[in-house]
């Protein structure tokens, strides 16, 4: 019995030692990634008493990554991505011209700037949450292609957070699941009777290397 503790112990440590060495040669380092992602959006008034918002419109997110180490439970999280958003079923009015109950697309490119928190016996679970700034690319009316653009702000702004696994492929490379969402502060348009504020989430794949 007391072999088989000793045994035991000694397996213990060395399955302790080699994931306190995985953990400490991922200090300092930098991992970057490509990903993709399918995104839903819609827009919220928040001044509105029952917080009424619109119909979900379907999109997608293509960026690259890039993701500091300061321990094995933290890092930081810089994205770069081209991100649409926009809603459904939606109405806009200017001096210009009028729709009501037609979908509207907004493009951006947005940075996220985030702390990440690495968590779980392998540390490959991830939660992150941060900032993010959106810069409007397009906007259009889906309906007959019109250009919006001059009725929406130009720069979008919020909260960023999500959730995600990063799977070991080999050495160099993970192959990673994640769904995460925007939460905008800013205005979407120039000038509107309410607040109006981008919402988006997606479910996002891709490939994080050393």
């Amino acid at each position: 019995m007391k072999k088989i503790f000793t045994t035991l112990v000694i397996v213990l440590s060395f399955y302790s030692l080699s994931y306190a060495q995985q953990y400490s040669q991922q200090v300092g380092q930098t991992e970057f990634g490509i990903g993709v992602g399918y995104s839903s959006a819609y827009i919220v008034e928040s001044n509105s008493a029952y917080g009424s918002s619109s119909d979900f419109v379907s999109g997608f997110n293509v960026g690259v990554s890039a993701d500091h180490y300061f321990s094995d439970r933290w890092s930081l999280k810089v994205k770069v991505l081209y991100d649409q958003k926009g809603w459904g079923n939606g109405y806009i009015s200017t001096p210009d011209y009028q729709y009501q109950d037609v979908n509207f697309k907004l493009n951006y490119i947005t940075v996220p700037v985030m702390a990440n928190w690495h968590f779980g016996r392998t540390r490959n679970w991830y939660l992150n949450f941060g900032p993010y700034v959106g810069f409007l690319t397009s906007a259009k009316e889906s309906t007959d292609n019109i250009d919006i653009k001059n009725s929406i702000n130009s720069v979008d702004g919020g909260i960023a957070l999500g959730i995600g696994i990063k799977i070991p492929i080999s050495d160099k490379a993970k192959f990673f699941i994640e769904y995460d969402g925007q939460g905008g502060v800013v205005n979407v348009f120039k000038q509107s009777d309410g607040t109006y504020q981008n919402l988006r989430e997606s479910f996002n794949i891709g490939i994080d290397f050393k």
